[in-house]
């Protein structure tokens, strides 16, 4: 009886959370509005950040076995062992994660991550903060080249060091709560090593031409990245959607019913404490809180917002600055966390990695912040 009773009070409170949400947007952007926003939204996801991320899935997959199957994961655990282990209390080779994730999008990691030799080197409370670590230099290249194509130079680079902290804070305290609730976590390795030995035996080099390795290994590691790509479509269409329609406003006609169109819920709850941001990251407009709130479920989707804040006059060095460290450092992680920890496994601990990126994001911009104000400062 009190399970059943349970049951319908849960239900009752998951009727009544969905009801207030969508007729409060209704409400604002008309019935027919809405659903057809969400709808071509989600379309407009699948197609064109969906399909992209599993390419780069794909092509990341492919170098990342490679870079395995010929020994780069050993050296660079043997060279960058020294600065991961005191910094982020990872192994030498989640550096070459990093690397992946900087120079494409954050899953690039979950797709090396799915190779047990690389996975070999961790401690499971290590390798389910890769989530953490690879999402903080996700699209680092993109944004650091877009922001100085706007005219700024070291501004990004220091939100690059703003990034970097960022990084070590969120994955620290990533590892931090997974040991605290998970004890076991900190002796249990992340795969067995019969695992590894079976895989190794399935790529002897001996029984292999130097040719087949390199075929085996790209087509190998690539079927891994279409795997993943698929696993990460869920997150991404039904969270990314919904921050999405909450973040943007109507379009240049009003609500037509046009995908990414939305109500603007989350920068009007925002610009109630904007003197809370002018304090910690030096912003002198308000409308530069949108950026961040942005980047939460897409960071393609937040550099779109720079050019128009330019234009407008909203933005100046420290901006661009907090924007580059907050903009890696989240990287969309609202709309790819939860597909990136249900693709290694571990779905459960997707709240203790949220919390984490997000104390980690806003380190991340705090520190971009005091570190253009010492620029500023010198020169």
């Amino acid at each position: 009886m009190k399970v059943e009773t349970k049951s319908v009070r849960s239900g009752i409170i998951c009727l009544t959370i969905i009801l207030v949400l969508f007729t409060g947007i209704g409400w604002q952007m008309g019935a027919a509005n809405m659903l057809n926003t969400i709808m071509k939204t989600a379309h407009d996801l699948l197609l064109n950040t969906c399909f992209y991320l599993m390419g780069i899935c794909v092509i990341t997959g492919a170098i990342g076995r490679l870079f395995v199957e010929f020994g780069v994961v050993s050296m660079l655990e043997l060279v960058l062992r020294p600065l991961m282990r005191p910094l982020f209390h990872l192994p030498g080779v989640a550096s070459l994660g990093a690397v992946m994730t900087f120079l494409s999008d954050n899953p690039a990691i979950i797709s090396l991550s799915q190779d047990k030799r690389f996975a070999r080197y961790f401690k499971k409370y290590q390798y389910i903060s890769l989530t953490n670590f690879g999402t903080a230099f996700g699209m680092g290249l993109i944004v650091i080249i877009y922001m100085i194509g706007q005219g700024f130079f070291v501004a990004p680079l220091i939100g690059l060091l703003g990034a970097f902290v960022g990084c070590i804070v969120s994955t620290r305290t990533m590892q931090h709560l997974l040991i605290k609730a998970h004890p076991e976590f900190a002796t249990e390795n992340a795969v067995e090593l019969t695992e590894v030995e079976q895989q190794e035996a399935e790529v002897k080099e001996e029984e292999k031409t130097l040719f087949i390795r390199i075929l085996n290994s790209l087509l190998d590691g690539g079927r891994t990245g279409v795997d993943v790509g698929i696993a990460i479509i869920p997150g991404v269409l039904i969270i990314s959607t919904l921050v999405m329609i909450l973040t943007f406003g109507p379009g240049a006609n009003g609500y037509s019913g046009s995908a990414y169109e939305g109500i603007e819920l989350l920068p009007w709850l925002a610009s109630k404490i904007d003197f809370v941001f002018q304090w910690l990251f030096g912003f002198s407009d308000p409308h530069q809180i949108a950026f961040p709130i942005t980047a939460l479920g897409a960071v393609g989707a937040a550099l779109s917002l720079v050019p128009g804040f330019a234009e407008q006059g909203w933005i100046d060095g420290n901006a661009i600055a907090v924007f580059t460290a907050i903009g890696m450092c989240w990287s969309g992680f609202l709309s790819t966390h939860t597909a990136m920890l249900d693709s290694l496994g571990y779905r459960e601990q997707t709240s203790k990695a949220i919390l984490s990126h997000t104390i980690g994001g806003l380190a991340a911009a705090l520190v971009a912040h005091w570190l253009f104000m010492l620029y500023a400062l010198v020169v």
